[in-house]
């Protein structure tokens, strides 16, 4: 894959790839190095996947991968992320795209989406937060992050293996060779520690742009209550919770996690499949019952469970669903679901 490099309005050489054809949806970077990524099969997969369906644009963020090394460590906030960005989509000749903000970059693409509403089409949000500190408060991340310093190639084995639960096969070593090369510990220290400081809560009310948050993660990793506070601070944000511990898209079921991010990117469509996917065994159930007109107390009584359990797995359902009550919950069960 062809490696195309812009420029910041500060003088960063920012490496970037397009692949594919349709609505352009740009996949926003973390800790990146998109040249090694393309030999972890899995999002070798996803990539090609992706731009069967989209323009598919990915790039390294300054001091990482195929982009510049020779950055100021103190400018490393959203404003020098967000520089990037608009570097890239200049540079490609897009006028608006579709913004898949991953991990890191996920308060970059809240950034871009308020303060330049006319450059985003829609927002797809996975794995961050608005205030960074809360993604970086999980005991486990704090662990792993303590590694930059002391031991990078272990830091790199741990983030593959972990915390993103990759194993030893050869997705699990490529994926630790893309952490290991692509950046130095001391860019990464500089990263993490500005990162510490993100909030861009303030701009949350300002995003215009159809917004859908999406959260897999295991119990170790971030708290389900940090997206749902996102979600509910985005004017008309959707939250779906995808079924799984992976905390990565494009893995632990691959198919569905293509059909939710494909369909959104291109005309806003949220994948029936990858929705009622995220509701539980019970939720099901519960839901099978209220769309053949049941009561609270007859759903009980045919489950087996309390009126406010019942009340308790309605709530979840609506959450889940994007539903504000009883009835739009039967009718999005009985279209099929």
């Amino acid at each position: 894959m062809e490696t195309r490099f812009a420029r910041t309005a500060d003088g960063v050489t920012i490496g970037y790839q397009v692949l594919g054809r349709g609505p352009a949806l740009i996949w926003m970077p973390s800790l990146s190095n998109v040249t090694a990524q393309w030999r972890i099969p899995a999002l070798r997969a996803a990539y090609l996947a992706l731009a069967r369906e989209c323009t598919l644009v990915l790039y390294d963020g300054r001091g990482t991968g195929t982009s510049s090394r020779d950055i100021d460590l103190g400018d490393l906030g959203v404003e020098a992320h967000l520089r990037d960005l608009i570097a890239v989509l200049d540079a490609t000749g897009l006028r608006r795209a579709t913004l898949l903000g991953y991990y890191h970059s996920v308060a970059t693409a809240i950034a871009c989406a308020a303060t330049q509403p006319r450059r985003v089409d829609r927002l797809v949000l996975y794995g961050g937060a608005a205030r960074m500190s809360e993604a970086m408060q999980p005991a486990q991340t704090r662990a792993l992050l303590s590694l930059v310093d002391q031991d990078w190639s272990l830091f790199a084995d741990a983030a593959a293996t972990a915390w993103l639960g990759w194993d030893g096969t050869e997705s699990g070593r490529w994926t630790a060779e893309a952490f290991r090369t692509a950046t130095t510990p001391a860019i990464a220290k500089a990263w993490f520690s500005a990162a510490r400081d993100i909030d861009v809560t303030p701009l949350l009310p300002e995003i215009e742009a159809p917004t859908l948050v999406v959260h897999r993660q295991g119990d170790q990793q971030i708290p389900v209550e940090v997206f749902r506070r996102l979600t509910t601070a985005i004017p008309g944000a959707r939250l779906v919770e995808l079924p799984g511990s992976t905390p990565t898209l494009f893995v632990e079921d691959p198919a569905a996690d293509l059909s939710l991010i494909t369909g959104f990117a291109t005309d806003g469509r949220i994948s029936r499949t990858a929705v009622t996917g995220a509701l539980t065994r019970r939720e099901r159930e519960v839901l099978h019952r209220l769309a053949a007109g049941d009561t609270n107390a007859e759903i009980g009584d045919q489950l087996g469970i309390a009126v406010h359990t019942v009340e308790r797995h309605l709530a979840n359902i609506y959450r889940k669903l994007g539903v504000r009550g009883r009835t739009a919950a039967v009718a999005y069960a009985l279209r099929g679901v």
